[in-house]
């Protein structure tokens, strides 16, 4: 007799005081043959806020066909999601972040109350993903994480473009190289469709990642968002997660250290965002998995950067994709003895069965190069640790050829203010940039500077200058940049006492951040010191009291911690 695959939906079925709970189920399509049937959720991030999920309700759909056909009850549900790109060097950034945790309470919420057996978790944009993840990691029922895919690449002049294309142009602009119409031409042209922002940004970074966790179907992190293949994706994960009910494999079966390990191996090696560092950590956090800012560094040390991929190399992910996407290239990882081949994924099958079932990497692609012969020979992602960053400050030096720098701080305590001193003229070659009061707690939300980075490389500066934050950089953020930078300034952090002039020393060999001021200079800087009020009321306020430490992945259910320190950004 077939096991009864309804983990928690039993609960409608089949007792008579259940009648009314039944009754609205009817309501919404169901018969008495569902109410046998494990209820599948298929979790949705479809908007029209943005083009990174535009397309998603169209996909969730998909998904529901292939939970319906492979036996199951399935339901769609919807959730929130921030546009990266539309809210970037607004006030609107700051709601960011938070909105992963949002989507993982959301997912969490409507899973949880309705009494499902399993769900596809369909994500856009940067958060979507993060968010979905924690929330499959929190449910631990059985579950497969869907990417909607990427964007094309936008074409002017013969050219690729993509929307840090648009980012740099402003400071192109500003700088005299392009004139307006030019710049006009690039905003036209920039985003063409449905899809993620195109290069190895945030989106792509973690939609990779997250395949390479186990927790996606092969291959369908680097399928496009306007294919067919996207489309498959969708309903062959309704399937999976019927097939996954079956075997009864639960989310932390596969999400083991080793599959972070792998997970990180794979960023490494595409040269992936800064963020992929805080949103694996808070991923990991929500499994039970002791993950830590060392881990990133050990594997740092050992993996080489293969992948010429934008922001500092020349392709996108779709070019990727045609090379033979991230199976090919964790096939090669693999081959190489540089990731864990025994780990379990949502096929039911370990990495290395996948992968042995794989295409190679194209002949005649240029998009990743040999593991004997990398872009560099360790990964882009380096963790910087000094009297600056006492926790740790996260940089990405794929394609520098700045490796360290020593210069005097122009301090600001926000973007904005740093923003109008460059497009003034007043920063300039050999100064250190210090953005601060935008950490998780003292942003609120710890907002990306994409916007603030991009004008700095439109206008000849993306190396001569170092940028430094306490907040986040875009995954399109390429230069000099060091972000994460921890404690943060509202929690007391060195980064709060540094004043104009100080010579700061940036060090991504040494992997060092310090400031040349004693520790009796800062702590007496300290003792006049008071942070600027937070926000008293909404979901800022909430965001800003519950948040924790950026190395410890800005989550904000890290309670343990929270007791045990005040301020809880530590």
């Amino acid at each position: 007799m077939a096991r009864d695959l309804r983990i928690r939906s039993h609960v409608f079925s089949d007792d008579a005081t259940r009648a009314p709970n039944r009754a609205m189920l009817r309501a919404v399509g169901f018969t008495n043959e569902d109410f046998q049937k494990p209820m599948i959720g298929i979790a949705s991030t479809w908007s029209e806020v943005t083009p990174c999920n535009i397309h998603i309700n169209d996909l969730a759909f998909r998904a529901k066909d292939g939970a319906r056909e492979a036996g199951g009850a399935p339901l769609v549900f919807n959730t929130i999601t921030v546009s990266d790109g539309i809210s970037m060097g607004t006030e609107g950034m700051r709601y960011s972040l938070p909105s992963r945790d949002l989507i993982a309470d959301s997912i969490e919420t409507v899973v949880g109350g309705e009494s499902l057996d399993g769900f596809v978790a369909i994500g856009g944009c940067d958060k979507n993903m993060p968010g979905c993840m924690m929330a499959i990691a929190r449910m631990n029922l059985p579950a497969v994480f869907v990417y909607g895919g990427t964007i094309k690449p936008g074409k002017l002049n013969g050219k690729d473009i993509d929307i840090v294309s648009a980012f740099e142009g402003v400071g192109q602009y500003n700088k005299g190289s392009i004139d307006a119409a030019e710049l006009n031409r690039i905003e036209c042209h920039a985003c063409p469709g449905a899809g993620s922002c195109g290069g190895m940004y945030t989106a792509n970074t973690m939609a990779s990642a997250i395949e390479a966790l186990g927790m996606s179907l092969p291959g369908s992190s680097s399928n496009p968002a306007e294919t067919p293949e996207k489309s498959d994706d969708c309903y062959a994960a309704g399937q999976a997660v019927y097939k996954l009910l079956e075997q009864d494999i639960r989310p932390r079966d596969i999400l083991t250290k080793a599959a972070f390990e792998n997970a990180i191996t794979v960023v490494m090696a595409l040269g992936g965002s800064t963020n992929a560092v805080l949103h694996l950590m808070a991923i990991a956090h929500t499994s039970e998995v002791d993950l830590s800012l060392d881990d990133f560094n050990r594997i740092q040390k050992k993996v080489p950067h293969i992948a010429d991929l934008k922001p500092s190399g020349k392709f996108v992910m779709q070019d990727l994709h045609e090379a033979g996407g991230v199976q090919a290239v964790m096939k090669l990882l693999l081959k190489h003895g540089l990731l864990n081949g025994d780990c379990l994924t949502v096929t039911g099958k370990t990495l290395a069965e996948n992968l042995a079932e794989s295409e190679d990497l194209k002949p005649g692609q240029q998009v990743i190069t040999p593991v004997e012969s990398p872009l560099r020979e360790s990964g882009p992602l380096v963790v910087l640790k000094g009297n600056l960053a006492p926790s740790g400050a996260v940089a990405k030096v794929s394609g520098l050829k700045v490796k360290r720098m020593t210069g005097p701080a122009k301090v600001f305590d926000d973007e904005k203010s740093a923003t109008n001193a460059i497009l003034r003229g007043e920063i300039i070659a050999g100064d250190v940039l210090v953005i601060r009061y935008e950490g998780p707690m003292g942003g609120p939300g710890m907002p990306e500077m994409l916007s603030i980075s991009g004008i700095l490389v439109g206008k000849g500066l993306g190396e001569s200058v170092a940028l430094l934050t306490d907040g986040r950089f875009s995954g399109g953020t390429h230069g000099l940049v060091v972000g994460h930078i921890a404690p943060e300034a509202q929690a007391g952090g060195p980064i709060a006492f540094i004043q104009n002039g100080d010579m700061v020393t940036v060090d991504t060999e040494e992997q060092v951040l310090s400031v040349e001021v004693s520790e009796q200079e800062l702590a007496e800087r300290k003792r006049s010191w008071n942070p600027p009020k937070l926000p008293a009321r909404g979901a800022l306020a909430k965001y800003a009291r519950q948040v924790s430490c950026a190395s410890k992945g800005a989550v904000t259910d890290l309670f343990e911690e929270t007791v045990k320190n005040d301020p809880v950004n530590v």
